[in-house]
């Protein structure tokens, strides 16, 4: 398997071979006995005569031993790391936060990978690591961001990926440079997922679904690679067309938006006028229903009547006739003015009759209260 460490790079760690960087190389722990020989250096430079002789020598080398014992056989972990130890260069164990036992260099080594510390990578732009820096600026990355969409056209996006060290040992030995890893396979899966889409739903409603399949392809190919990465978020910062045709894109957008708004506005007067005009037509419908049944039951009753007359009729003729008679007059003279005059009366008698007159109410007159003598 390959060697590498968290930073990235390839070869022995650090060109020092398989048993780590030389002694002496930064970041690591000078040899013990170059710390003997520098710390002897300054004792005699610090003694009288420049030499270091009885128990102040041998109280000095006990303490340079304990100490030398203590740095070279002990090494601390911070609470966000995880140590892996290498003995030979041979992954042995992990070690937890705190202060751990190990063999001294050149026998064995400690790798730090920070594990809790959520690490982040931007594709399409360059900007402040900090986004609550409203005062740095972000440069666009066109070969990174402009990506061609399922129904050929070009969308600008720029997006960030958080992730973390889910297994340390796949993250140190299993990829040779891990940042530049998550990069490309964000990247790539990126240019998938919106080469399998259209346009439109990406600029639109699309984003927290183009986040998680995004996502969830990324967790599937690092896995593949044993890459020992956990990709916890995905977010979209900004997806457009290309800065040349954003302005046609708009209007296209905006005609969209008046087409929808116009036909929600003949739905919507659809959904009140269709209702009210079954409503009126069902209204006619019943007027005349009732209308033809009050003229047929209208019928019926004046056919029932004539057929009761023409019966009674049968039977007594001139009675009938007379009837009918009386009851005509009575309807035709029901509503009129009638005045009788009797040609025939006798001396003494008004031949004249008003009876309009009569049927007329005289006012009341008020009644005279007689007060007793």
């Amino acid at each position: 398997m390959p060697w590498s460490n968290q930073s990235g790079g390839g070869g022995w760690k650090g060109g020092g071979g398989p048993w780590g960087p030389r002694p002496g190389a930064p970041g690591q722990q000078p040899d013990l006995e170059e710390i003997l020989r520098r710390s002897q250096d300054k004792l005699r430079q610090a003694m009288p005569g420049g030499r270091i002789g009885g128990p102040f020598a041998v109280l000095l080398a006990v303490l340079l031993v304990a100490l030398v014992g203590f740095f070279g056989f002990t090494v601390r972990v911070n609470p966000d790391e995880l140590g892996i130890v290498l003995r030979f260069g041979e992954y042995i164990r992990q070690l937890p936060p705190g202060l751990n036992f190990r063999w001294p260099y050149p026998i064995e080594q400690v790798e730090l990978p920070k594990v809790t510390r959520i690490n982040r990578i931007e594709i399409g732009m360059r900007g402040s690591a900090d986004s609550r820096d409203a005062t740095s600026t972000i440069r666009d990355v066109p070969e990174e961001s402009l990506m061609l969409t399922g129904d050929e056209n070009i969308v600008d996006v720029d997006f960030v990926v958080f992730w973390r060290i889910a297994n340390a040992p796949d993250f140190l030995f299993n990829i040779q440079n891990p940042e530049g890893t998550v990069k490309a396979v964000a990247e790539s899966s990126m240019r998938e997922i919106v080469g399998q889409n259209d346009i439109e739903p990406i600029l639109t409603e699309a984003r927290a679904k183009t986040e998680a399949a995004v996502q969830a392809l990324m967790q599937q190919i690092l896995d593949s690679y044993g890459a020992g990465v956990q990709v916890t978020q995905v977010q979209l910062q900004k997806v457009d067309p290309p800065s040349q045709v954003i302005d046609a894109f708009r209007d296209v957008q905006a005609a969209r938006a008046d087409q929808e708004r116009l036909q929600n506005e003949a739905e919507a007067y659809a959904n009140r006028i269709i209702p009210e005009a079954r409503g009126e037509a069902e209204r006619i419908l019943q007027a005349a229903q009732g209308y033809r049944d009050q003229v047929i039951a209208l019928a019926k009753g004046e056919a029932d009547r004539f057929l009761k007359v023409y019966e009674q009729y049968q039977k007594a003729p001139d009675v009938t006739r007379k009837r009918i008679f009386i009851e005509t007059m009575e309807k035709v003279l029901g509503d009129t003015e009638k005045v009788i005059i009797d040609g025939k009366s006798g001396p003494g008698v008004i031949p004249y009759l008003p009876l309009p007159e009569f049927s007329k109410q005289r006012p009341q007159e008020p009644a005279v209260e007689v007060q007793p003598q």
